[in-house]
């Protein structure tokens, strides 16, 4: 799958495992599991690999009152369920564009292009 990144620092978060663990204040492990997140989502041919894969966690996200508009975007963890980290992103058309709607039980099994918003710390949000 071909990824995007919504800004540059992103995209050096997710490929350097030093930036990646700054980032991460200092948690090696998390920066570590950060970057085979991202060596399986490039490895995986369309996203439907990554939903069907349950240590993901691949999960819509929601708007509950915060001021991000969250339509349209999923999460996967970034190691486990207990780790506050996570990874956001965006399904894209052949085009890069974002699918509207965007129902990701029909479209999964067609997307071969992400982009990833941000690697967040979702209680930090």
């Amino acid at each position: 799958m071909k990824i995007l990144y919504r800004a540059s620092k992103t995209e050096e978060i997710c490929n350097d495992l030093k930036k990646a663990t700054k980032y991460m204040g200092g948690n090696k492990p998390c920066a570590i599991s950060l970057l085979a997140r991202i060596n399986a989502l490039k490895s995986a041919d369309v996203l439907k690999d990554i939903v069907n894969m349950p240590p993901f966690h691949f999960h819509k996200l929601e708007n509950k009152g915060k001021k991000k508009n969250l339509e349209g975007y999923f999460a996967i963890d970034v190691k486990t369920r207990r780790d506050k980290w996570r990874i956001i992103l965006e399904p894209l058309d052949d085009n890069e564009n974002p699918f509207v709607p965007c129902n990701i039980d029909e479209i999964s099994k067609i997307v071969k292009k992400i982009e990833i918003r941000e690697v967040s710390d979702h209680y930090d949000e």
